[in-house]
């Protein structure tokens, strides 16, 4: 009798492994937008308090002039220091906290992914020291405290644009789960600046920005300026030191240059 050897049996295809949502936030965001939430509770102290936190915790350009000589603020020269950050936390009201938050969710997160925790807490402590910065440049001598996380907020959205047209990304047609759209190789600025698409959103972004400024538009309908400067001052910071806190190596080549085209050919 002639013996046939049984045919093999398929085996499955392994499962695929989960994708987590591209807006699904990271612990390291999260932990921040809790944080804006907590110290927005400020609002609910008697009005004299609630006006010393801005005075010791706001940033207020008059501090730092030396000409002065019988204007005293609270928090003394520590002021000088602390209120380069600690202005970043607070906000003005629920529009206010409401708007950074909104445009944290798709660029904070994949900035938190891609950087980490600690990273990520310094460069939002080094972009709203430079938008300060910015203002301080601009406003040597007012004495109305700024206050709010715009600058930090224009960080992420400079640095994150360094990666987010990449293919794969988060802003590409073929991206990844949220993991795998953080961790692209980043284009280097000098490229960055050469992408078409990356101008197009500098365009928009310092369009905006300057309306909001010259058209002095106001915050939530309150008398609340927006401190155009200061997010510039951010925007720049985030662009340009991004890769000082990128954890990603670069691929050989700048691969990222031939990844602006995805897989369905369009760019």
């Amino acid at each position: 009798m002639d013996s046939h050897p049984e045919a093999p049996l398929e085996q499955p295809p392994p499962p695929e492994a989960p994708r987590e949502p591209i807006l699904t936030l990271p612990p390291a965001l999260t932990a921040y937008i809790l944080l804006l939430a907590v110290i927005h509770l400020r609002v609910l102290l008697p009005p004299e308090m609630e006006n010393w936190t801005i005075d010791v915790f706001g940033f207020i350009p008059k501090r730092y002039d030396s000409t002065l000589l019988d204007i005293t603020f609270p928090g003394g020269a520590g002021a000088k220091v602390w209120t380069f950050v600690t202005y970043s936390l607070l906000h003005a009201n629920l529009t206010h906290i409401g708007f950074n938050v909104l445009w944290l969710l798709p660029f904070g997160s994949a900035l938190a992914r891609r950087f980490g925790a600690l990273r990520f807490f310094v460069f939002m402590a080094v972009t709203a020291a430079a938008g300060a910065l910015a203002h301080l440049l601009t406003h040597e001598h007012a004495i109305a405290p700024m206050i709010g996380a715009s600058a930090s907020v224009s960080g992420t959205m400079a640095a994150a644009i360094r990666f987010a047209f990449v293919k794969g990304s988060f802003l590409s047609f073929s991206r990844g789960d949220a993991e795998a759209a953080a961790k692209v190789p980043a284009l280097s600025l000098s490229r960055a600046l050469r992408d078409g698409r990356v101008l197009g959103f500098l365009a928009v972004w310092f369009g905006v920005n300057i309306v909001f400024g010259v058209g002095s538009i106001a915050v939530g309908g309150d008398d609340v300026s927006v401190a155009w400067q200061a997010h510039i001052g951010g925007f720049l910071a985030g662009l340009v030191l991004f890769a000082l806190f990128d954890p990603v190596p670069r691929a050989e080549g700048d691969a990222a240059d031939a990844s602006s085209v995805d897989q369905s050919g369009r760019v």
